[in-house]
């Protein structure tokens, strides 16, 4: 399959991407897993930046439910867009810049989060967290690029 599409609907699904994106912000920040929930898909795999690996969408829900209420208690999170990789029309690979802000400061990881577009909607499939060494340059390069 080809991953030619032209630049007005790249620019479009990029933009469906970080919907995406922001409700996921919205979801961890608020505690809200039944919506963090809704955008994957039932066989997703799911990797947390504390190396668990989840398989499937009842083992991601579980881990959720036991985690996010309470757990972003003194916390914000932020996620950047870095970069979409179309891998086919319907499925891309994302990374992004995220941002755990705690009162000692900030932790940044750097997940890679596979989705593929079912239904008009894009959705989680296969993410991995994974933490960014102090001293590396973590500056995002733009989406898209």
């Amino acid at each position: 399959m080809s991953t030619n599409i032209d630049a007005p609907a790249r620019e479009a699904e990029i933009e469906a991407i970080k919907q995406v994106i922001a409700t996921v912000e919205h979801a961890q920040n608020n505690e809200l897993p039944d919506e963090f929930l809704r955008l994957f898909r039932a066989d997703a795999i799911w990797t947390t930046g504390g190396g668990k690996r989840l398989f499937g969408l009842d083992a991601i829900s579980a881990f959720t439910h036991q985690v996010l209420p309470g757990g972003m208690q003194g916390l914000t999170v932020t996620f950047e867009l870095e970069h979409v990789l179309f891998i086919r029309p319907d499925v891309v690979a994302v990374k992004l810049r995220q941002v755990y802000h705690t009162p000692e400061g900030a932790d940044v990881g750097s997940p890679l989060w596979i989705m593929a577009k079912e239904d008009g909607k894009w959705l989680l499939t296969a993410a991995q967290n994974i933490g960014v060494p102090d001293d590396e340059d973590v500056s995002p390069d733009r989406a898209g690029s």
